[in-house]
């Protein structure tokens, strides 16, 4: 049997050109090298799997390359010394590394040390290695590889020349296993190389490795449908689904689904921030110029396209709040199923029943769908006439009038009784106005003036000197069967609308006439024209300057309305 070789082995870099995702620090590499600018320490720090050795790797073999020679057997490895400083991170290691670098090359220009994971030096190698990487031989340069550049010293970071992978994009990566299906032989359905692409969340080499492996379970035919079952991820599919039943506010359903993919082993912590990933996807779908930030295949675009234009901007914003709150909210909850079964409930929730709801975690009642499960069944069942009559037939029940205020029986508990409550409550309140026509008789404003006094008066008594004496106006404006009263601040408007009732109800009885109303306005720029007793006056002034109740104290004086 052939031995085999992975890809990320068989498809490794050779040639900058070669390199995925790196165009700027490849071009940077090679410039340096056309113009004989190259540092002679070099940092390349990133993620994992995104080209640091190879780079590395393929910078020590050009720049041993003689312009006009272009020799491909000739890769002058013997002049490239690698170092895993993971396991050879002691001070001797560095020391016996220093000691070769005085030696020069015997063929080529240059000998280069390439040492990877440089962040697991010890603190003693890293300042055995400070003098030599300031001053290194001309012959020598280091390149540094490591994916923690916070780990390593700040002495070591001043010496050298810092180039920052980042992580390639999943377009780029699809491009890339695109292109090797195609050396392979296999087709491969664009969603299908997406997925693994986000599957390798920027890096290129657990890309290769996953592609492996999905092609050793499926052999030649890629389908997106064998790599969500073979890598064990949510498909699309289950988010589209879910995001529709959410629309239709079906909970019964939706919480069937999320059963279901509990059951197939997923967690529910990566289901709901699936599903809000989904959202923010058909969010990006809405505006034409911000397609672009989909990073899925073409036929997924056309399915995030179409379900887009079912939702609106408030549904997805308040989707997204609701679903992030529940991802963070995950992993410090007790019953985490019970927190993501809540916060679907309350998604598919949204969009019930227009603008009548109140609540903001407002949930579709039960009942609701046990009244349309009814409705569903009474439809689908049709009268059958040929059926043979029962022995005994209970004679029907008498449906009570309309009218009247007893309407069929119902829950206490459901929205049913709360809207039959509303509705008998208007009928009686429409029936009392038709058959009591309350007087409006004419009135003299002096009378209103007098009997407005005397409610004062009574309020002073029982002691409610405050509304008494915001009411103790000296001149009411009455226009009509209107009272203006203008108030400078908000806080007397609110206390005046408070006790108005009272005061209207007597108003009205004493002059028999139910149209009068009273009308408040806030106008801060007046002067309020109140009737001030000694006491307020007195409040008044020790507001303005608290002495003044001392000076009270320390003479025993009394304030006498």
């Amino acid at each position: 049997m052939e031995h085999f070789v992975v890809s990320a082995r068989k498809y490794r870099p050779k040639t900058f050109n070669d390199v995925v995702g790196q165009q700027a620090i490849t071009n940077t590499l090679l410039n340096a090298i056309e113009n004989n600018h190259l540092a002679q320490a070099l940092l390349f720090c990133g993620p994992r799997g995104v080209g640091k050795t190879s780079c590395a790797r393929i910078l020590a073999k050009k720049i041993n390359h003689q312009e006009g020679h272009d020799d491909k057997n000739e890769d002058f490895a013997f002049n490239v010394f690698e170092l895993d400083a993971a396991s050879n991170n002691s001070v001797d290691d560095i020391r016996s590394l220093i000691d070769q670098v005085r030696i020069p090359p015997q063929v080529g220009s240059y000998k280069v040390y390439i040492i990877d994971e440089v962040h697991m030096l010890s603190q003693a190698a890293f300042n055995a290695f400070l003098k030599t990487l300031e001053e290194p031989p001309k012959h020598a340069i280091f390149i540094l590889a490591t994916t923690e550049k916070h780990k390593i010293i700040p002495t070591i970071l001043s010496r050298c020349q810092i180039f920052d992978f980042k992580r390639i994009t999943v377009k780029d990566t699809a491009k890339y296993l695109a292109y090797i299906a195609e050396e392979q032989g296999i087709t491969a359905e664009d969603d299908a190389l997406h997925i693994i692409a986000q599957k390798a969340d920027g890096a290129m080499r657990d890309a290769l490795s996953i592609f492996d492996r999905v092609v050793s379970f499926s052999g030649k035919n890629l389908t997106r449908q064998a790599v969500t079952e073979n890598l064990n991820v949510l498909d699309y599919d289950t988010y589209f689904k879910a995001t529709n039943l959410i629309l239709e506010n079906n909970i019964p359903e939706l919480l069937l689904l999320f059963n279901d993919c509990l059951s197939k082993g997923f967690d529910g912590h990566h289901f709901i921030a699936g599903l809000a990933s989904h959202f923010r996807d058909l969010l990006v779908c809405k505006n034409q110029s911000t397609i672009q930030l989909l990073e899925v295949g073409s036929n997924a675009q056309q399915h995030y396209a179409e379900q887009s234009q079912k939702t609106s901007l408030p549904f997805l914003l308040e989707g997204i709040e609701k679903a992030n709150q529940c991802d963070l909210s995950y992993k410090t909850s007790k019953n985490q199923r019970l927190l993501v079964e809540l916060c679907l409930m309350q998604l598919a929730s949204i969009t019930f029943d227009g603008e009548k709801k109140k609540s903001k975690n407002f949930i579709v009642p039960a009942t609701f769908f046990v009244t349309t499960q009814a409705k569903k069944s009474t439809v689908v069942q049709e009268p059958t006439p040929k059926l043979e009559k029962p022995k005994f037939v209970a004679p029907p029940l008498p449906k009570p009038p309309i009218t009247t205020p007893k309407k069929g029986k119902v829950s206490g508990l459901s929205l049913a009784s709360v809207r039959k409550k509303q509705e008998f409550l208007k009928e009686k309140q429409a029936e009392e106005t038709q058959h009591i026509e309350l007087p409006t008789e004419d009135f003299k404003t002096e009378d209103l003036i007098t009997y407005w006094r005397e409610y004062v008066t009574a309020l002073e008594q029982k002691g409610e000197k405050i509304i008494a004496s915001i009411l103790n106006i000296k001149d009411l404006n009455v226009q009509g069967t209107v009272i203006h009263i203008e108030l400078p601040n908000e806080t007397m408007k609110i206390d005046v609308e408070r006790a108005q009732h009272a005061l209207l109800a007597n108003l009205r009885k004493r002059l028999s006439n139910y149209d009068i109303t009273i009308q408040t306005t806030v106008n801060e720029e007046i002067q309020k024209k109140y009737i001030f007793s000694a006491t307020d006056t007195y409040e008044k002034f020790k507001e303005i300057n608290p002495v003044i109740d001392l000076l009270r104290r320390e003479f025993n004086l009394d304030i006498k309305n």
